[in-house]
């Protein structure tokens, strides 16, 4: 098991109860009592490490090297799952994976972000950054949803899209820009739920939906703590102090209405129980379909683009006050 810097004090108990059971292997002597007190003060103190973590502390969580990523979900909700490549421009980007799938009887579009599971996959995956032909091979199975009728639902996990120059050159910001467009007015249900990092435009860019839900201990916002740190105070050693600032927890993103609900994870994230983690998820996911698919079309389309047109604080200024230049040329035509 891999323990993060505040689970520390799980692994000395952890640490124990495995020498506890290899002193009563090799002896031949019945452990069983001390076992179950062992088993007791972890469960305890899990309780008492998760009931009040930190923003830092989720962001943690969002990033742990084993919580499960789109392909785990993937085989573990779907009957059967083939995947679909390719953008039809460029070439196929390993970091966005999506296809057909067959969930709780009928069948789906189903699009992520896919990190690896190890160092040489996550090179390969290039860390679930994708560049623009990803979010074009989305938007490709998102229309294709679209011709044959079928619910679309997209699962977030990413650090950003790729900033290199070449993703630039062929147009990273116009491929999620052209997402946006395309799914606020996508005639098929969409539901989108961040199941780990949701950075900035690599985020969004399949993140638009008649819902959005995010994992328990998930985290989404324009910048990462650490980039956010090193802007505004040229170190990443205020990352803590960032996390909080940025408000970008599940729970500050449900309360400032940029989500629709938060679904909870077993105590300890969903890599301590990926199984669980993945029936919580599909009965979700399950729930939202029966309420969302039955409208019209048209209806669903206008309540998604009122949904997004509300997000946001604005002020109204009456009394505006009259432009400079005007002002200037006023004062001279009065002396005259």
């Amino acid at each position: 098991m891999i323990f993060l810097e505040f689970e520390k004090p799980l692994a000395s108990l952890y640490e124990q109860l495995e020498k506890l059971k290899e002193i009563g292997e090799a002896g031949d002597i019945d452990v069983s009592s001390q076992i179950s007190v062992f088993e007791e003060k972890i469960s305890e103190k899990r309780k008492e490490i998760y009931s009040n973590l930190s923003g830092w502390e989720r962001v943690q969580l969002s990033r742990h090297p084993e919580r499960p990523y789109t392909l785990f979900y993937t085989n573990k909700m779907c009957d059967r799952f083939i995947e679909l490549h390719g953008d039809r421009h460029f070439q196929d980007d390993k970091a966005i994976v999506g296809g057909l799938a067959t969930f709780n009887g009928q069948t789906v579009v189903i699009i992520g972000h896919q990190k690896g599971i190890n160092t040489k996959m996550r090179q390969y995956r290039n860390f679930g950054m994708a560049n623009p032909e990803g979010y074009r091979k989305a938007l490709r199975l998102m229309k294709l949803a679209e011709r044959f009728n079928f619910p679309v639902i997209t699962l977030i996990d990413t650090p950003g899209a790729f900033p290199g120059i070449e993703a630039e050159e062929r147009g990273q910001a116009e491929a999620i820009a052209r997402n946006l467009f395309e799914m606020a007015q996508l005639r098929v249900p969409i539901i989108c739920v961040i199941i780990g990092e949701g950075a900035s435009g690599g985020a969004i860019g399949i993140g638009l939906g008649d819902r959005v839900f995010m994992l328990e201990n998930t985290w989404y916002s324009v910048i990462s703590p650490e980039s956010c740190s090193s802007i505004l105070w040229r170190s990443w050693d205020y990352k803590e102090q960032a996390a909080d600032a940025l408000k970008l927890t599940a729970d500050n993103m449900f309360s400032a209405g940029l989500i629709d609900g938060i679904i909870k994870e077993p105590i300890g994230g969903a890599h301590s129980n990926p199984d669980e983690m993945a029936e919580l998820l599909k009965a979700k996911i399950i729930e939202t379909l029966a309420e969302i698919q039955p409208k019209d079309p048209e209806e669903r389309i206008l309540e998604r683009i009122e949904k997004y047109s509300k997000m946001g604080v604005y002020e109204e200024v009456f009394d505006i006050p009259e432009p400079i230049e005007t002002a200037a040329s006023n004062k001279s035509s009065k002396k005259k």
